[in-house]
C-alpha cells in the first residue's frame, strides 16, 4: 500500500506500507540514490513473521517533496511524523548504506519509541577520527563524495549525467555501471532478481531530478546532527569485508562509537549481499527487541 502523509512543516513524504499492519513495524531507510520501495523477499520475510515492513522515500527522493540543507539526523522527525500518521506506538529500523545513518538518527532522537536499530554497510561520520574514510572505496564513490567536499554546484554537475545513464540502464547494466564498487561476491547477488528491483528502484528516485540524491551526499560529509555516542536502544552494526561501496572500515568504526552496538563483522559478504541474503536475520535480530 502506498500513501502520501505530511512530514514536518506540511511537506509531502510517500510512504510504502506492506506485511501485516497489525504486527510490530520496522521501517526502513534506503540507500543512496534509490527510492523507498520494499524489494519483493524483505516483504515476504516481513509478512510471514507477521510484521508489518514501512519504506519512504526521503526528501526530494521519488514522491516525497524536497528538504533542502536537510542534515541526517532530520530523518528522525520525518519517521516520527510517519509514525504519527500510522499510528505506531513503537516501532524498529534498518538502513543500508546511505540509509544506515538515518535509521541512527532515529535511535538516538527518537527515545523509547525505537526499541532497536540495524545499520547495514552504513556510512560513518565523515569526521570520525582515526578513519580513513576512503579507502578500499570504489571510484565512483569516493568521486562523488569528494565533488560534495568541493559543493552544491560542482556535485549537480557530476550527478546530473550519471542520473539520466541510470534512469536508461536495463537490469543487465547495472553491474557494469558501477564496475568499481561491486566486488565479485555483489555480482552474484544481482543475480537473484535484485537487478531489475533496482533498476525499477532507480528510475522511481529520480521523478523530481537529482535533488534527493544531491541533499544526502552533502549530508555525509557534514556532522550527522546527533552524538552516535548518546544512543541508549540497541544496534546492530553488519558490514562486509568485500564492500566496495562503504568499506568495513566504515562499520568497525560505527561499532566502537555506539554504546553497546553488536557488530557482525563478515568475512564472507560484500555491500549488496547484505540486501540479498541477510535482510532475514535482520528482522529476527530486531523482532526480538519488542
Amino acid at each position: 500500500m502506498e500513501r502520501t502523509i505530511a512530514g514536518p512543516g506540511g511537506r509531502a513524504l510517500r510512504v510504502v506500507d506492506e506485511g501485516d499492519e497489525r504486527g510490530p513495524a520496522i521501517v526502513v531507510h534506503h540507500g543512496t540514490p534509490v527510492s523507498g520501495d520494499l524489494f519483493g523477499p524483505w516483504v515476504r520475510d516481513a509478512a510471514a513473521r507477521g510484521a508489518r515492513l514501512i519504506g519512504y522515500d526521503r526528501p526530494g527522493y521519488g514522491g516525497s517533496a524536497a528538504q533542502p540543507g536537510r542534515a541526517v539526523a532530520d530523518a528522525a522527525a520525518d519517521v516520527a511524523a510517519i509514525a504519527d500518521a500510522l499510528d505506531l506506538e513503537r516501532l524498529a529500523t534498518w538502513g543500508i548504506s546511505g540509509g544506515g545513518p538515518h535509521a541512527l538518527a532515529c535511535a538516538a532522537l527518537l527515545g523509547g519509541r525505537v526499541v532497536g536499530a540495524a545499520s547495514l554497510a552504513g556510512v560513518a561520520p565523515f569526521e570520525a577520527p582515526a578513519l580513513n574514510y576512503f579507502v578500499g572505496m570504489g571510484r565512483e564513490n569516493w568521486v562523488e563524495l569528494g565533488a560534495a567536499l568541493v559543493g552544491r554546484e560542482t556535485l549537480e554537475a557530476l550527478l546530473r549525467p550519471q542520473a539520466e545513464e541510470m534512469r536508461a540502464a536495463r537490469p543487465e547494466d547495472i553491474a557494469e555501471s558501477m564496475r568499481t564498487l561491486v566486488s565479485p561476491v555483489d555480482a552474484g547477488a544481482l543475480a537473484v532478481g535484485f537487478d531489475a528491483f533496482w533498476a525499477g528502484a532507480l528510475k522511481a528516485c529520480f521523478a523530481q531530478g537529482i535533488e534527493g540524491w544531491v541533499e544526502d551526499d552533502l549530508a555525509f560529509v557534514e556532522h550527522f546532527g546527533f552524538d552516535l555516542g548518546a544512543i541508549t536502544v540497541p544496534v546492530l552494526v553488519w558490514h562486509g569485508r568485500h564492500d566496495r561501496f562503504v568499506p568495513v572500515t566504515h562499520g568497525e568504526w560505527l561499532a566502537g562509537a555506539i554504546p553497546g552496538a553488536e557488530a557482525r563483522i563478515s568475512d564472507s559478504d560484500g555491500h549488496l549481499t547484505l540486501i540479498t541474503e541477510r535482510i532475514p536475520a535482520v528482522h529476527d535480530w530486531l523482532l526480538a527487541r519488542f
